[in-house]
């Protein structure tokens, strides 16, 4: 009995150790997309070109007044966010996955996940409070 206890043990470990040789290259493979991601799409968006007069172009383009400030500001923040959260949310959803029985794991990965969850909605509060104050002031 005792020794099949061992058997099945030493199973449990062996395979998690090989699902860890599958997942460390997938998270790697995750970050560096979003970096890449992160690096080339403002260089395509860079293609077009601005008629800046000789000098320096505005990088925030046509922004006038302050809440077109506060607006562009906003949404590159919702757009920088977006990638971020999966990414917490699918290293919250490793660690339930990995917690190997383990409750304080399982409760961990939850917690990451939850405070994703709410770090993300409170930027898309921030949003909607922004595009409410911009469309008040203009009208």
């Amino acid at each position: 009995m005792i020794s099949k206890l061992g058997l099945i043990l030493n199973v449990s470990k062996n395979a998690k150790i090989n699902t860890m040789k599958i997942v460390y290259p997938f998270l790697v493979l995750i970050i560096v997309f979003t970096l890449t991601q992160l690096i080339i799409t403002p260089m395509a968006l860079a293609q077009y070109e601005q008629d800046c007069g000789g000098g320096l172009c505005n990088p925030l383009g046509d922004t006038n007044d302050i809440s077109d400030l506060i607006h562009k500001i906003v949404n590159w923040l919702v757009t920088l966010s977006a990638p971020i959260a999966v990414g917490m949310i699918v290293w919250g959803a490793f660690q339930m996955i990995f917690a190997a029985g383990d409750p304080e794991k399982f409760k961990t990965g939850k917690k990451t996940i939850l405070y994703t969850l709410i770090g993300y909605a409170i930027i898309l509060i921030g949003w909607g409070i922004t595009s409410i104050i911009t469309n008040f002031f203009k009208s």
